[in-house]
């Protein structure tokens, strides 16, 4: 039989990469059945661990890991290519790593720096509340790229590049209600601990701050199956909303994607943005300036975390004096999508 890959293995599994190789590595963090399970596997499937790079020499390499929740989000496509631009001209190679929903991201970088030999970690695009200990665990330098407001106080070996997606939610629900509107839908995440919870808590805050009552039914939490920010999870969420029965004049999407599923939606309904409903969403990504209508939404400095985030790893790789903290903020660009309510 011909021989699988870690990724098939998995696959069979129902487990993530970083589960099969604590497995292999008999690792005590691993359930019993889980791991005879995946031994068993290994074994059907005649699949063989290459573990060459662990006799060589970690000085030999130049090699950088950079780890994506979701990786087919479209709002990592051009930080994805400045990072790897960026690295190659300084000599380094690209391990790229796509984290799914169910993968620790810090077990999945413990393992890939004792398989790859890394020289430097990115992490890109999670959330700051890893487990600290286990991050003080890598021995090379990496940087914490994502978004979060709150901190963690890690290393010398960390550089923290950073935008604060709380205050950016609560600066656009802010904007919607000085419009006028008081019953604005939240389409969000599902996840209690990422940016999800993030955004909720923005929402949240801007309209106790414009005296609304929060009301939950107007929250939707998207799960996804493997991917998450898409067009389509954007449109069934606000099928959903339309078909409830629920009062309510605006949306405002945690991503440009959601934002755009959500217009279709509406026009689907026989309804209009923004004439019916207004709906806004965050990324600042290139298709919401140029759909029709525009999407209000939050400009992001991808690009500019993407370039801060390889250069200060880089430099820490190098020896050389690197920025530690940078938080990024994102601005308001009012387009199409949204109208003032009149008196």
């Amino acid at each position: 039989m011909e021989q699988v890959t870690i990724k098939e293995v998995a696959k069979l599994c129902g487990v993530g990469i970083s589960t099969v190789s604590r497995a292999i590595n008999n690792h005590p963090d691993i359930n019993e059945e889980t791991k005879k399970k995946i031994m068993d596997t290994i074994k059907k499937y005649n699949y063989v661990p290459n573990n060459s790079a662990r006799n060589l020499k970690r000085t030999d390499s130049h090699t950088i890991a950079v780890l994506v929740k979701e990786i087919s989000n479209p709002f990592w496509g051009k930080a994805l290519e400045i990072i790897s631009r960026e690295a190659m001209e300084r000599n380094y190679s690209i391990v790229l790593q796509n984290i799914q929903d169910n993968e620790n991201e810090v077990e999945v970088a413990l393992q890939l720096e004792k398989e790859k030999r890394l020289t430097g970690i990115v992490f890109l695009g999670g959330m700051f509340n890893y487990d600290v200990e286990r991050l003080r665990q890598l021995t090379v330098p990496f940087v914490l790229s994502g978004s979060g407001k709150e901190l963690p106080n890690v290393s010398e070996k960390c550089a923290i590049i950073t935008s604060d997606g709380e205050k950016e939610s609560f600066a656009m629900v802010d904007y919607l209600c000085r419009c006028g509107h008081k019953l604005i839908a939240l389409l969000t995440t599902s996840d209690e601990a990422g940016l999800g919870k993030v955004h909720l808590e923005g929402y949240i805050r801007a309209l106790e701050k414009n005296g609304i009552a929060y009301d939950r039914n107007l929250v939707v939490k998207i799960v996804g199956n493997g991917r998450t920010y898409t067009v389509e999870n954007g449109y069934q969420a606000t099928m959903e909303l339309l078909q409830s029965g629920l009062d309510f004049t605006c949306i405002y999407a945690i991503s440009d994607t959601f934002a755009i599923g959500a217009c279709r939606a509406v026009f689907d309904s026989g309804k209009r943005v923004p004439e019916d409903y207004s709906i806004a969403g965050s990324d600042g990504l290139d298709i919401g300036e140029y759909y029709r209508p525009s999407i209000t939404t939050t400009f992001k400095h991808r690009e500019k975390i993407a370039e801060e985030s390889i250069k200060a790893l880089l430099d820490m790789v190098e020896g050389k004096d690197a920025e530690r903290v940078r938080m990024f903020q994102g601005k308001l660009v009012e387009r199409e999508s949204t109208r003032r309510l009149e008196e």
